[in-house]
């Protein structure tokens, strides 16, 4: 059995700020043990769960966070940018028997800690086939298309919920409680990594996989904050203006939908400009 881990920090025990989940911040290395803690602790419920590989995809800003030498030595790391799956790299290859969203959370214009969808401010909404969408919803249709399901997912009790709409039957972890977007009642590391470690050995037993699931074509919608944002990332083909600073594009399958997204999310952080965005 092989499990994928995607690991993102927004939803990682105690952040809640911006300065805790940006890389150089004494913050982020305050904040990148916890992270470690949290992915650690799912490595080695999926050991205790049966697991024979796990593979954790670094799934946050630089892709460059974890603390490799805090890691169960059974357990590899996909570090680094420039992916083609992204957040979900490694997922395609045929190999991968269930996928675990660690440290997840809410999506752009939701409730939630730090919420967003790719980039940290900008995009005001996502939605997929008309449904608001979290990187967890794109990233599980992405994982359903090579028959992977979603086992696990942690982050604030927000992304929780929201994990009900992509991943009903897996065990969901909340490391603390929304309050605003930079605030949370957060539990201590030793509680969140015994409940996710305690949560990932449950969850092995669902990584079966499954035939893989064609729903496609898919429309995917977003609306940004500024309209020049719209406007520059019509540059990426298929993707049209559907309103003053909305666009839209349709995608046979979703491996070309989270590939064209990171396209217009690359394209949109380039046309950003300092304090006016």
């Amino acid at each position: 059995m092989k499990i994928l881990i995607s690991a993102d920090m927004e939803g990682a025990t105690g952040v809640t700020w911006p300065a805790d989940v940006l890389p150089g911040t004494p913050q982020w290395e305050r904040c990148r043990a916890m992270f470690t803690s949290d992915v650690n602790a799912a490595v080695l419920g999926f050991f205790d769960g049966g697991a024979d590989e796990v593979l954790v995809n670094e799934a946050h800003w630089t892709m460059r966070n974890l603390l490799l030498e805090r890691l169960d030595e059974r357990a590899q790391m996909l570090t680094g940018r420039h992916k083609a799956l992204s957040m979900v790299e490694g997922v395609q290859h045929g190999d991968v028997d269930g996928v675990a969203f660690v440290g997840y959370h809410a999506g752009a214009g939701m409730e939630g800690v730090l919420a967003h969808t790719y980039l940290a401010n900008s995009i005001t909404g996502v939605w997929l086939d008309d449904v608001r969408a979290s990187e967890g919803l794109l990233n599980a249709h992405v994982a359903a298309e090579f028959g992977v399901p979603v086992v696990l997912v942690t982050g604030d009790d927000v992304a929780c919920e929201d994990a009900l709409g992509y991943a009903p039957v897996a065990p969901k972890v909340a490391v603390k409680d929304h309050v605003s977007r930079y605030a949370a009642v957060c539990r201590t590391p030793d509680r969140t990594a015994a409940a996710i470690r305690a949560a990932a050995r449950k969850a092995a037993a669902l990584a079966v996989r499954h035939e893989p699931v064609h729903g496609g074509p898919h429309t995917v919608a977003v609306e940004f904050d500024a309209e020049h944002l719209a406007q520059a990332v019509t540059v990426v083909p298929g993707v049209t203006r559907t309103g003053e600073r909305r666009v839209a594009y349709t995608s046979p399958a979703m491996y070309e939908g989270i590939r064209t997204f990171k396209a217009v999310t690359t394209i949109a952080s380039a046309a950003i400009e300092e304090q006016y965005g």
